[in-house]
């Protein structure tokens, strides 16, 4: 007797088609599942037999043989397990339902109940381009899935109440439309509780305006994490497709709050400075998202920046240029996005004060110069912003004077960014940090002086290309903060003021 059934395996973020065929025979009894499984598939055999029993039907006693088609691919995970045991069901006449329209996903336990399973959103927008109408989830993963219109999900959870829908006895109710919410900004953090720091609040916006990657440079308790943390409440409000493509990684790294299905707020992730290059760019012998891609449409916070080992430190440099992380194993290779403003913090030296204009450095020259240069310049050079954020003196800390808001400054940074999104309408740049240098020459129009000036610094600074490239995409969003069409002398003079520190502190 042969069975079967559609279902949707999990590949990195890509989800595909899968068949799952059941063969129930005569011969001595065994149960064997084929098709390139891991050992959490290979397990299911146990699962299966334990909640096919428990749940009150019969594990036929025969040769038993799944197939995870197409067999070529590896399968890794426990959302196999309820196809598995339905296809096992229908094989051996004990369950006769049309299956051919829908599809069913879960781990499930030995009770028979199902339990919450990573990737379903992926899974779900698969079986929906599939022409499938109804998908079988864990009953905590339906929010998830009901995200996405076009086809019915059911919340299920346990064996029993799924098998009585699919015989007619009593059906089971769709899992409700999931209501988006507006994202909320959190109230806890606003840029006028940053007493002073001008021009380190001006760079931000800059960087939020145009998502360039931004280096704060300053002595411990300046407030170089205050206004990280704060960059995201000025940033532009999710479209639904970043929402999607990003709730979607969150889903494969098993980080999605279930309460909350769909993510609307930009990620701000921070890791510690001990993480490994594979916990920052992804891994394992089936990759999963790393923070980077975690990061993905938000912002990555690198704290103590020259802490970080240098691997993990150059791991950053091809998803910073390219937007996304490419990942081969021998399993196959995978491509998470990872299109990240990236908001690196550090001290000018070991001891923090080397500059300071109050305190003594207690560090020796030979002490600051292997310090400053455990930054690479190529990672350098990939940083748009470099910004020195000095210490406040009391008169500011003390100063009653109301500070601008974020809603204020994210006002600006919308209407800049709506100008970007206008003027890059098609060619699939969302902002002015993401422009290919093919398109540099198109959309960065200078005027003459803007030209002769950035002619002369390029010369007289020894500027490499990247840096080039980079001075003229942040006078660009400059240019569009000030609603200007084409890039003016004092644009090009403020892009060239952000990228100074590297002279200051990395020259000779």
């Amino acid at each position: 007797m042969f069975a079967r059934l559609k279902s949707v395996g999990l590949f990195g973020i890509e989800s595909y088609m899968i068949e799952v065929e059941a063969d129930v025979s005569n011969g001595l009894p065994g149960f064997d599942i084929v098709g390139l499984p891991d050992a959490s598939v290979k397990e299911s055999r146990d699962r299966v037999r334990a909640a096919i029993k428990n749940c009150g039907f019969k594990f036929p006693v025969s040769r038993i043989t799944v197939n995870l088609a197409p067999a070529d691919k590896k399968k890794e995970g426990a959302a196999y397990d309820l196809p598995i045991l339905l296809s096992i069901l229908r094989a051996s006449k004990q369950l006769e339902a049309d299956l051919s329209n829908c599809i069913a996903i879960g781990e499930v336990a030995l009770d028979g109940q199902l339990r919450p399973i990573n990737g379903v959103l992926a899974m779900t927008i698969t079986a929906r381009q599939n022409g499938i109408g109804s998908i079988f989830v864990p009953a905590e993963n339906a929010a998830e899935a009901a995200v996405i219109d076009g086809i019915n999900v059911y919340g299920v959870s346990n064996i029993k109440e799924m098998i009585n829908h699919l015989k007619g006895e009593q059906l089971m109710a769709k899992a409700p439309k999931t209501v988006i919410e507006e994202s909320a900004i959190s109230e806890q953090l606003d840029f006028c509780d940053v007493k002073g720091q001008l021009a380190a609040k001006k760079a931000l916006e800059v960087a939020a305006a145009g998502g360039h990657n931004i280096l704060l440079i300053g002595p411990p308790g300046a407030g170089k994490s205050m206004l990280a943390k704060r960059l995201p409440t000025i940033l532009p409000e999710m479209t639904f497709e970043e929402s999607i493509e990003t709730t979607k990684i969150h889903s494969i790294a098993g980080t999605l709050d279930k309460k909350n299905p769909l993510i609307t707020s930009r990620p701000f992730r921070s890791p510690h400075h001990s993480i490994s290059s594979a916990g920052l760019a992804g891994g394992g012998s089936v990759p999963k998202p790393g923070e980077i891609s975690l990061a993905h449409n938000g912002v990555l916070f690198l704290d103590e920046l020259p802490e970080f080992r240098r691997d993990v430190m150059e791991a950053l440099r091809q998803p910073l240029e390219d937007g996304k992380v490419s990942i081969s194993r021998v399993s196959g290779s995978v491509t998470y996005p990872s299109s990240i403003t990236l908001v690196a913090a550090m001290n000018p030296c070991p001891c923090g004060f080397f500059g300071h204009p109050t305190r003594a450095c207690t560090c020796s020259q030979n002490m600051v110069h292997k310090y400053l240069n455990r930054i690479s310049g190529p990672m350098l050079d990939r940083l748009d912003l470099h910004i020195e954020v000095p210490p406040v003196d009391y008169s500011e800390l003390s100063s009653e004077e109301k500070c601008e808001t974020s809603a204020q400054i994210r006002e600006r940074v919308n209407k800049a960014r709506k100008i970007q999104i206008e003027r890059y309408k098609g060619t699939g740049i969302s902002c002015n940090a993401r422009l290919t240098p093919a398109l540099l020459k198109k959309y960065c129009v200078m005027s003459s002086e803007a030209s002769s000036l950035l002619r002369i610094s390029f010369d007289k600074l020894g500027m490499s290309a990247r840096a080039y490239d980079r001075i003229l995409k942040v006078a660009r969003t400059i240019a569009d903060l000030s609603g200007s069409k084409i890039i003016e002398k004092n644009h090009i003079f403020s892009a060239i003021s952000f990228r100074s520190l590297d002279r200051k502190y990395w020259g000779e």
